[in-house]
């Protein structure tokens, strides 16, 4: 609750602010090592200086800002983002290009992440030339409204960007809230001196640390590959599970090991049953085959958004669309909003918006 409340009071009080280099003439130079502090809040888009077809599906441009690097030093260096403090969970985005400022035509895309978390990420660029200008803009992701820290460095910190497993619905509903992790190492990372379990929950802002596994070293002398941990889940949900190896003493970054979705629910874990609580059906139905769906849900009196689900479209799992709405009803709403943002595996991706009506509360004995 004290969070939300603070959150509240820095987006309010940000709501109208404008970074400087919401423009790309007027961008942020940045100084290897240099840790900066920013806000998407306020931050609109020179449509000119972008184009959505060079990032295929990966953003959707809202509220973007303007970064420049240029190394002294060839080499390979991480774009650092943390301390990210956000109106929704979804965090920010990033695409890294050179060329001409403000001429999409001579634009070419390094690098284009979208994050969809608030944890502390970084984005690898292989062999960078010295002397040459680099363009970061950031945006963020899905309208969210953050505040930042960025940095360009020869040092990772946190954990690797990487797309997330493909869909919630691979998370088959289970009763044991016991979660049993294997994992193994490869010879590669024999530096590293421990393997970290990240845990972090559908609508959760930011992953915790469950589990610190230290390499160990077998009897030979050479560190075994096979690693194991447990976890409890502490009530039901979907949960997304990381396994990172800590950076190397030789300079080797953190590596992500392995992800997945795992759920616990005290309801039938049956899919081809409807929930027994109060929900909605969304038409998730029409959409191609896997295609990658983005739906957010909100409160149309105020904006609020009140869930957010990334995942891959199946129209023969009914499931994907079942949308539990007791908490909503408690609340006292009558209505969401939903948008549901649609990338197919061919074609630009493109928005629907619904105006849904809750089903009236059960009556109470």
């Amino acid at each position: 609750m004290l969070f939300s409340l603070l959150l509240a009071g820095f987006l309010a009080g940000n709501a109208l602010a404008q970074v400087a280099n919401d423009n790309i003439e007027n961008r942020r130079m940045l100084r290897a090592g240099e840790t900066i502090t920013s806000s998407t809040a306020g931050c609109t888009v020179q449509r000119s200086c972008v184009d959505e077809r060079l990032t295929g599906k990966c953003i959707e441009y809202h509220n973007d800002q303007w970064f420049e690097f240029t190394p002294k030093v060839a080499g390979r260096y991480f774009v650092n983002i943390g301390g990210q403090k956000c109106r929704d969970v979804r965090g920010v985005q990033l695409v890294v290009t050179t060329g001409q400022p403000c001429q999409p035509a001579t634009y070419r895309v390094l690098s284009c992440t979208s994050l969809g978390t608030q944890d502390d990420v970084f984005v690898t660029l292989d062999s960078l030339r010295a002397g040459q200008p680099y363009l970061l803009d950031v945006d963020g992701y899905l309208k969210d409204f953050c505040q930042f820290k960025l940095q360009v460095s020869d040092r990772a910190v946190g954990v690797p960007a990487v797309p997330l497993p493909a869909t919630i619905a691979g998370a088959l509903p289970g009763s044991n809230r016991v979660v049993h992790l294997e994992w193994t190492l490869p010879d590669s990372l024999a530096a590293a001196a421990r393997c970290r379990v990240l845990r972090r929950e559908l609508r959760e802002f930011r992953s915790s640390e469950r589990v610190r596994v230290p390499v160990g070293r077998n009897t030979l002398g050479g560190q075994p590959t096979a690693y194991t941990a447990t976890d409890t889940l502490p009530h039901p949900g979907y949960y997304l599970y990381q396994i990172v190896a800590d950076a190397g003493p030789d300079g080797q970054p953190p590596a992500l090991l392995r992800q997945q979705w795992v759920s616990f629910s005290q309801l039938n874990p049956l899919l081809d049953q409807p929930p027994q609580v109060p929900h909605l059906v969304l038409p998730l139905g029409k959409y191609p085959r896997n295609a990658r769906l983005s739906v957010i849900i909100s409160n149309p009196a105020n904006g609020q958004v009140l869930l957010s689900r990334q995942l891959v479209s199946k129209p023969d799992d009914k499931s994907q669309g079942w949308l539990p709405v007791s908490k909503w009803q408690d609340g006292g709403l009558k209505k969401i909003a939903v948008e549901i943002i649609c990338h197919p595996p061919s074609g630009d991706f493109f928005v629907d918006r619904l105006l849904l009506s809750l089903p009236a509360p059960a009556a109470r004995p």
